[in-house]
């Protein structure tokens, strides 16, 4: 967007009032020019997360690069972070107000695709991928806060910034642990990014759901199966009662939540009793509450499957989440930026690819979107029947903030599926990062300028938020962040991972390096 037209635009949101309390134009206009500067550099972050390809909590190659970046460019970086190898916190500047950012930088396992093509390819077999868009928030994110930076030193603007990246949110498993560990203690606000197909915030109660991982794991007795089964006490029959009583519970619970589970050990062979097993659960429901009130039933299903196989029974939490609630003063100062920015410049090639990709996977055929979405509020919000989670809510309870969906992927992929990586290295991709960027250091100026926003933000959080539920979340001292998951999947997978990872200094983009001619509208 040329500076005159976002200048003229901006001028026009603080007249007609749908900014309450704004930075000048000039600054805006100012960050804007600073973030198109750093396109390239946004293609090349976005692209190179991308290629690492890493899973919750195995996230070291991701984690050093974008670190290393901001360490570069003046920040003070603390590594290692609330117990996690792989989180940390990036801060800068004095005075003013202290506004945290962040976004999430894991991926998913058996999700490998190969970007820029429209049917489902894998790079290699059973490799974990970006099938969710992590790989562009954190590149967004950290070229907002250079822009924001840069437009605080010329002005001589006092203010704080604190960027970090979510660890393992598709495990659900970290930032009940940031809250914990203090990370937001003195945090005045705090705006999170997240990949979508749209562009837009919202505030109030989400709809999402609140969640409590956790691993139970039943041990009994070895004898030979064949020749002695009296003598033994199945693990995996405990294991078996568990599922089947809480499927049999399902019937009765409510209908907002949603609980699922793996078996993650089931045994070593058949002719040995297996004296020991696990099983993985998700325990999602609306509210704190319910929540709690899952956990408690399953626990108690848990110990009731262990009286009846002769077993005993442990249990593990490996994650938590609570639900999501935005912040209203925080959200509207946002949307009147993300209109001002608008959506991307969609090219006739960006619009044929998204075409391709849903008409070959069988997806509801509609263009990349050319308007930003309405402000999402609890009185345009469908009432929520449950649904997924997102970790970031943990922080929406311990200091005031939002969530900022930036339009990098194509409309109506599936989630947790390889069709929502087929855009996330590609010119979609890149345009949508670019565009959050912008709406993000436009907001950053916003809150370091006008103290009024701060404290509505906080009155808000306070005084409505509070007013409805109260953090409480299911974890207790000893629950510990679960940083081995993932690593031997890895240990196994990164050698042949290591020769698709991108090489800038060779490559303009990772389609080239990966011979994907842009747009494929074709199966490859």
């Amino acid at each position: 967007m040329k500076k005159h037209v976002l200048a003229a635009l901006l001028a026009s949101a603080v007249v007609s009032g749908t900014a309450q309390a704004a930075a000048p134009a000039r600054l805006k206009t100012a960050a804007a020019a600073a973030v198109d500067a750093q396109a390239k550099q946004v293609q090349v972050m976005v692209d190179q997360v991308f290629s690492f390809a890493e899973p919750g909590f195995q996230e070291v190659r991701t984690s050093a690069y974008l670190s290393d970046i901001l360490e570069k460019n003046g920040f003070t970086v603390t590594r290692g972070v609330a117990g996690i190898p792989t989180a940390f916190t990036a801060t800068w500047g004095s005075g003013g107000p202290l506004i945290a950012l962040g976004s999430d930088i894991d991926n998913l396992l058996g999700v490998s695709q190969v970007p820029g093509i429209p049917n489902v390819k894998p790079m290699l077999d059973g490799a974990p991928g970006h099938g969710e868009g992590h790989n562009a928030g954190m590149p967004l994110v950290i070229a907002a806060a250079i822009a924001a930076k840069k437009v605080m030193e010329a002005n001589k603007i006092p203010g704080r910034l604190m960027i970090w990246p979510g660890v393992a949110e598709e495990l659900l498993a970290t930032k009940a642990y940031y809250v914990r560990a203090g990370m937001f203690n003195g945090v005045d606000a705090c705006i999170f990014t997240h990949v979508s197909s749209a562009f837009g915030t919202g505030y109030g109660d989400m709809g999402q759901n609140g969640m409590v991982s956790v691993e139970y794991t039943f041990r009994g007795k070895t004898a030979h199966a064949a020749g002695q089964p009296w003598e033994g006490h199945s693990a995996l029959d405990g294991v078996e009662v568990m599922d089947n009583a809480w499927n049999f519970r399902r019937e009765h619970l409510p209908v907002t939540q949603r609980s699922h589970y793996v078996i993650t050990n089931g045994g070593g062979q058949p002719n040995i009793v297996p004296d020991k097993a696990s099983v993985w659960y998700y325990f999602r429901d609306r509210t704190f509450g319910a929540v709690r009130t899952l956990y408690n039933t399953g626990n108690e299903i848990a110990e009731a499957a262990a009286k009846a196989t002769g077993t005993t029974v442990t249990r593990q939490t490996l994650g938590y989440a609570a639900p999501n609630f935005g912040n209203k003063p925080l959200a509207e100062a946002a949307y009147a930026n993300i209109k001002a920015v608008g959506m991307p410049r969609w090219s006739a090639d960006d619009q044929a690819f998204a075409k391709a990709a849903q008409e070959t996977n069988q997806r509801k055929v509609e263009p990349l979107a050319s308007t930003v979405s309405p402000l999402g509020t609890p009185e345009t919000r469908p009432r929520s029947l449950g649904g997924g989670s997102d970790d970031i809510g943990d922080i929406m309870w311990t200091v005031p903030t939002i969530t900022i969906g930036f339009p990098s992927n194509i409309p109506n992929m599936i989630g947790h599926h390889v069709t929502s990586a087929m855009a996330m290295a590609t010119p979609i991709a890149h345009k949508g990062a670019v565009a959050g960027a912008k709406a993000l250091a436009m907001t950053v100026l916003d809150l370091m300028t006008t103290p009024k926003l701060v404290s509505d933000a906080k009155t808000y959080f306070t005084d409505v938020q509070l007013k409805t539920d109260r953090y409480d979340p299911v974890l207790t001292p000893e629950d510990k962040p679960a940083i081995w998951l993932n690593a031997k999947t890895m240990a196994e997978q990164r050698p042949a991972m290591e020769k698709f990872y991108y090489d800038p200094a060779k490559y303009d983009t990772y389609l080239e390096q990966l011979g994907v001619k842009y747009p494929t509208l074709t199966p490859q």
